[in-house]
C-alpha cells in the first residue's frame, strides 16, 4: 500500500533474533529517538544469509519472542515477511519489497548495529543496497560508530549527523549514532542456557519466560526445532 500526505519515517531492524535480546531492543529503541522515527518494524530472519548454522529455534519462537520483547513499545510492530520467504534472507530484497509496498510518500531507516554494518561490503548486492535505505547504525560494544570511518573510508561521503533531517535531494544518507548499548549476545545467551547458567537481564523478563516455558536452546529439547 502506498502512502499518502505527510511523510512516515519507518525505521526497520531485521536480524536472527535467536533469541532477541535487550541490545537489540536498546538498539532499536535508541534509533527511533535519535531519527524520531514515527514506526517500527522489527524483522526475524528465516536463512541468515552469513550465518553456517541454521536458527536454533523455530520460526514460531522467534517470532514469539520477539512479539514478547516489543510489547512495551507501542510503535513497534513485528512482521514475518521474512519468516515466510523462501530462501536466504537478504537484505536488498526485502528493502526493494518495502519501498515498493511503501511507496515514495515514507523514508525506510535500516536500523543495525555497527558491527553488523562493518561488515556492509560482503552483503548481498553491495553497494546496490544502501540506495535503497536510510542506515540507522547504532554503536555495540567494542564497535563504536566513530571506527567506521576507518574500515570503511570509500562510504564516509554518506555518513550524516542524525540531527541533520532536511534533505530535498532524496540522497540516501548513513546516519552513525554513537550510545550505548548492552553488551550481550545471542550466541552468550544460548551457552548460557546449554550449560544451566543464568540469562537475567539479558533478554526481556517476557522473552526469559517463554524460553523456560518451552525448553528452548537445550540439547536435550526438540522443541527449538519445530517448524
Amino acid at each position: 500500500m502506498r502512502s499518502g500526505g505527510r511523510s512516515r519515517r519507518i525505521g526497520v531492524l531485521g536480524g536472527t533474533l535467536d533469541p532477541i535480546h535487550v541490545g537489540h531492543v536498546e538498539t532499536a529503541r535508541v534509533a527511533t529517538a535519535a531519527l524520531s522515527l514515527s514506526s517500527l518494524v522489527i524483522l526475524p530472519s528465516r536463512v541468515p544469509p552469513h550465518r553456517q548454522n541454521g536458527p536454533s529455534a523455530s520460526p514460531f519462537h522467534r517470532f514469539a519472542m520477539a512479539a514478547l520483547a516489543l510489547s512495551g513499545l507501542p510503535y513497534a510492530t513485528v512482521s514475518d515477511e521474512e519468516l515466510c520467504t523462501e530462501g536466504p534472507s537478504y537484505t536488498v530484497l526485502t528493502l526493494e519489497r518495502f519501498a515498493d509496498r511503501w511507496g515514495e510518500g515514507s523514508q525506510i531507516f535500516f536500523i543495525t548495529g555497527a558491527d553488523a554494518f562493518a561488515e556492509i561490503e560482503t552483503w548481498y548486492r553491495y553497494p546496490a543496497v544502501l540506495d535503497l535505505a536510510h542506515f540507522a547504525v547504532v554503536s555495540r560494544p567494542g564497535t563504536p560508530v566513530r571506527s567506521l570511518g576507518e574500515r570503511l573510508p570509500t562510504l564516509t561521503s554518506r555518513f550524516r549527523d542524525p540531527r541533520d533531517r532536511d534533505d530535498p535531494s532524496g540522497r540516501r544518507w548513513i546516519y552513525p549514532i554513537d550510545a550505548p548499548t548492552p553488551d550481550v549476545s545471542s550466541t552468550e545467551i544460548r551457552r548460557r542456557l546449554r550449560d544451566g547458567e543464568s540469562i537475567q537481564g539479558m533478554v526481556p523478563a517476557e522473552v526469559e519466560l517463554h524460553i523456560r516455558r518451552h525448553g528452548l536452546y537445550l540439547e536435550t529439547t526438540t522443541a527449538d526445532h519445530l517448524q
